[in-house]
């Protein structure tokens, strides 16, 4: 992992009480940015916050469903109350452990809405409630968590995925005008308890026999790259989807 200082800067994560969006939460902690970790789970958020201050880090914990636009702004507001504004957004909330394994003729119309609210819109969500901050110091970096789900059959979670996709190229539109670039990252198959809750064991195995690289990915694989979209290393890339996958899906 490449070496960032982000001292001075606040980036807020959501998704960030477990897996990936802490370990996104950590990376952000270690490069000197005040971190606001954001989770429907709000006991799962203060304990990371907490073992991230116990380190020597500003961090906060926040509850946020980020499929409610008030949720989200008060979010935000915990950011601009104990840091003073937001420079990095990292969207990283999702329903995926636990998640309905069915098919998009057939699943529960209740359940697919609040799916698609959380998975698809809820970044959009987020985005709307911190942006304004963003721009007010004089731009920032927001990082989408899209998968490679979004290029293969994977149902609803891969079309919500392909419409991270999507949503990231008119949001870095949007948001240029303000020096706000807008990316997204594409894991592969990364070895979360929230994946093992999903995927069967002897899938995976299948699965990971299929990469390039013969490994089922950590959460750690993925934060370089997090921490390279945020930094100014990347400032004249926005509107892109990065995978992180092993060579699962390679694509021109």
């Amino acid at each position: 992992m490449g070496s960032y200082d982000f001292s001075g800067k606040v980036a807020v994560v959501t998704g960030a009480g477990r897996g990936i969006g802490r370990a996104y939460a950590e990376g952000l902690a270690r490069a000197g940015a005040s971190v606001v970790v954001a989770d429907i789970d709000e006991d799962n958020a203060r304990r990371v916050a907490d073992e991230l201050s116990a380190g020597g880090a500003a961090a906060a914990a926040a509850r946020v469903d980020v499929s409610s636009p008030e949720s989200a702004q008060a979010m935000a507001a915990v950011a601009v109350e104990r840091f003073g504004g937001i420079d990095f957004l990292v969207n990283n909330a999702a329903i995926f452990g636990g998640m309905k394994l069915d098919f998009l003729l057939t699943v529960d119309w209740d359940y697919l809405e609040r799916f698609l609210a959380v998975n698809l819109t809820g970044a959009l969500v987020c985005t709307r409630a911190c942006y304004s901050s963003m721009s007010e110091r004089g731009g920032g970096a927001i990082v989408n968590q899209s998968s490679t789900a979004a290029y293969l059959y994977a149902g609803y979670y891969g079309w919500a995925k392909a419409g991270v996709n999507s949503l990231t190229q008119q949001l870095a539109h949007e948001l240029g005008s303000m020096n706000i670039r807008v990316n997204a990252i594409a894991p592969g198959p990364t070895d979360t308890e929230a994946a093992r809750s999903v995927v069967p064991e002897s899938y995976m195995r299948e699965l990971i026999g299929s990469l390039a690289l013969k490994r089922q990915g950590e959460p750690g694989d993925l934060v370089g790259m997090c921490l390279f979209l945020l930094s100014d290393d990347a400032r004249w890339i926005t509107g892109h989807i990065f995978n992180v996958d092993g060579g699962q899906v390679m694509r021109p």
